[in-house]
């Protein structure tokens, strides 16, 4: 396996995929039920746009305030969803992919039904989470993204993830090596303790070193300041809580946020020409 696809999805080397939070969803806690889903639409589509005109490389679609999450999600979830993106289509002028917090198989019946490129989800390991003991199936969820024809569409493996620890005494390198030879990841992602949280930089060197030619992403914690190092590192990076006004996740996207660590990122990026 090569980085190629990379280049064929994002056309630019180290690309930053940004987050494009949605709302509560119908079937979660703090669901607006007054606003609904026009007013979840409208926030996306604000808040696509403020990215989009920042300049990132691509864009993930994730229900990340659906707080407290489940690891095998209710159908209202992914079908809203799906109807979000089906909304935002037209706007949309990078790569996207999409994340059903936290189930991997919804998340890959999204991106089939919304051609989605890309998933990033927990797709192997058992552990103890702040959302119980948590368990996955990466066999059957392989089988079942290619029943349902999504064979194209490319699997970012969180093994680092947030709010959970490993169950199973092995480090950082021997997790990496047998997820990149038994379960055959696109990419790997390496987070920090929570959304917003810094990725330990000697956590994903040891990733790096430990996955051949299977890229790696930071997934955790970039900011302006440490972007360039970052990417030093990982051949792209995944970025939610920066982009945020004043760096608050709970806060909507800002563009000046956005283009500040975008033009960080480029001029590390001009560096390797």
């Amino acid at each position: 396996m090569s980085t190629t696809w990379l280049d064929d999805v994002f056309a630019t080397k180290k690309p930053v995929i940004a987050m494009l939070h949605l709302a509560a969803l119908p079937g979660d806690p703090a669901y607006d039920s007054t606003g609904g889903i026009a007013a979840v639409v409208r926030r996306a589509r604000e808040e696509l746009d403020e990215l989009q005109a920042g300049g990132v490389d691509g864009v993930m679609v994730s229900n990340e305030f659906s707080l407290p999450y489940l690891t095998k999600t209710e159908p209202i979830t992914a079908i809203t969803m799906a109807r979000i993106i089906g909304e935002l289509l037209p706007a949309f002028e990078v790569p996207y992919g999409v994340n059903v917090l936290w189930d991997g198989r919804a998340s890959i019946d999204l991106a089939v039904a919304t051609g989605a490129k890309f998933v990033r989800e927990i797709f192997t390991g058992v552990y103890a989470s702040d959302f119980g003991l948590w368990d996955t199936n990466v066999g059957e969820v392989a089988r079942h993204r290619a029943r349902v024809g999504g064979a194209d569409v490319k699997l970012f493996f969180n093994i680092v993830p947030e709010s959970a620890t490993y169950l199973a005494a092995r480090d950082l390198a021997a997790i990496t090596r047998t997820t990149v030879f038994a379960t055959l990841p696109d990419a790997i992602c390496v987070s920090g303790a929570t959304a917003g949280a810094p990725t330990d930089a000697e956590a994903l060197k040891v990733v790096k070193a430990a996955a051949g030619a299977v890229p790696v992403f930071v997934n955790t914690g970039v900011r302006a300041e440490n972007v360039g190092s970052q990417l030093d590192i990982a051949d792209g990076a995944i970025v939610g809580t920066y982009f945020k006004k004043d760096g608050v996740f709970e806060n909507r996207a800002d563009r000046t946020r956005v283009e500040e660590l975008m033009g960080e990122a480029k001029k590390f990026r001009e560096q390797l020409v």
